[in-house]
């Protein structure tokens, strides 16, 4: 045990991109063993994000426990050749793990998840027809309900609104998928024809980002590519956390509903 231990505290004296090179042709557990180890906090902390607007009855450490799976399924697949960091990389699949064990339990009510999808599809359908961004007040007199009904809804339906833009876009092979948060990376190992997909639906993706209610937008820019909290996001932009998960909501309601109409039309 000694004589294992000065062999890992020695791994510290080596360039990380040696260790993971020698890794990649070896497989030495103990490079496994020491690279896990270095990067354990990091799963804690995507569990954190994700646990943020999950119900009370999912435990903490059970989101800990699926992305630990995720960080030694990145172990495994990574590869230092692609110009990828390692902790980029990590994130993804440490995320990914964790939203996968969601779904499997299936965690949303089935009356929510209609409903957010029946919201979805009706935002869809009135934005496609006007033009432009609905406003709250519209989509509820279309609803037929009080704008108060309204917000009320969107709480309701925003803890499912979590898992959105960890959806699942398959390019190919188990290989070649990417998650609609995932397309602000681009790694130079995927073929040509899935960067133009990847990029296309980056493209749509900053488009109608660009088109949200400016307080929606900025919710989307801080959370998702600022990496805050939406607590700390409240604090910025001056509103409570309920506000601020009211309008994540509403954007990936928005954005979902734009990119499923390109998800359709690249099946067809």
């Amino acid at each position: 045990m000694q004589n294992k231990y000065k062999i890992k505290e020695g791994f510290k004296e080596v360039e990380e991109e040696e260790l993971w090179l020698d890794y990649l042709k070896t497989k030495n557990k103990l490079i496994r063993e020491f690279i896990a180890e270095k990067y354990a906090p990091l799963v804690k902390y995507v569990a954190g994000k994700v646990a943020i607007g999950l119900p009370n009855n999912i435990e903490f450490e059970d989101l800990i426990g699926y992305g630990v799976f995720g960080l030694l399924d990145a172990i495994e697949k990574y590869d230092p050749r692609r110009g990828i960091k390692f902790k980029t990389y990590a994130v993804t699949r440490i995320r990914g793990a964790i939203y996968d064990e969601l779904r499997s339990i299936d965690w949303v009510p089935r009356s929510i998840r209609q409903k957010a999808k029946d919201l979805e599809r009706l935002i869809g359908s009135m934005e496609n027809k006007l033009g432009r961004t609905v406003k709250d007040d519209e989509i509820a007199e279309e609803m037929g309900i009080s704008i108060n009904d309204f917000h009320n809804l969107v709480m309701k339906i925003s803890g499912s609104s979590v898992l959105s833009l960890s959806d699942v876009w398959y390019l190919g092979d188990d290989n070649d998928k990417i998650s609609v948060a995932d397309t602000i990376e681009s790694p130079s190992s995927l073929n040509p024809d899935i960067i133009v997909e990847r990029e296309e639906i980056k493209k749509i993706i900053y488009e109608v980002i660009i088109n949200l209610p400016e307080k929606e937008k900025k919710v989307l820019i801080l959370y998702y590519y600022e990496d805050l909290t939406l607590k700390e996001i409240g604090k910025i932009l001056d509103v409570t956390e309920s506000r601020v998960s009211q309008l994540h909501t509403k954007a990936i309601l928005r954005l979902r509903a734009k990119l499923d109409k390109v998800r359709t039309s690249l099946v067809t």
